[in-house]
């Protein structure tokens, strides 16, 4: 699926893109339950094997509108200092944001978060 040309930086840009539109309908910014999405099992399924090395359990956080069943956890809010949002809902930390060059703002998450395990 590597398109002639297409950078690393293009890919990754790529991989976040097809997180957020899997998710979206799952995703609101500012609740307090999320799901990790790693970006490199992403990077395999989309045929970008290098990105896959290089972002192997590195992981898109998606904060969910509601609460998935299954296991959870207690994660201190400010585990997500210098993470970045890309979209409503979705963030990762900044050194992604900004190799993948894409428009992002500060993430700023509640005091605690809860960790779903679907």
């Amino acid at each position: 699926m590597q398109l002639l040309g297409e950078t690393m930086n293009e890919q990754l840009m790529t991989v976040l893109e097809h997180i957020k539109e899997k998710y979206q309908e799952k995703a609101m910014a500012g609740e307090r339950n999320y799901i990790n999405v790693d970006i490199g099992k992403v990077a395999l399924k989309l045929g970008f094997k290098e990105l896959h090395d290089k972002y192997l359990d590195r992981e898109v956080v998606v904060v969910l509108k509601k609460p998935l069943p299954g296991m959870k956890v207690r994660i201190d809010g400010r585990t997500f200092v210098n993470y970045a949002e890309y979209a409503s809902g979705f963030a990762v930390p900044e050194y992604i944001a900004r190799n993948a060059n894409i428009y992002f703002k500060n993430y700023t998450a509640n005091d605690s978060m809860i960790l779903n395990f679907a």
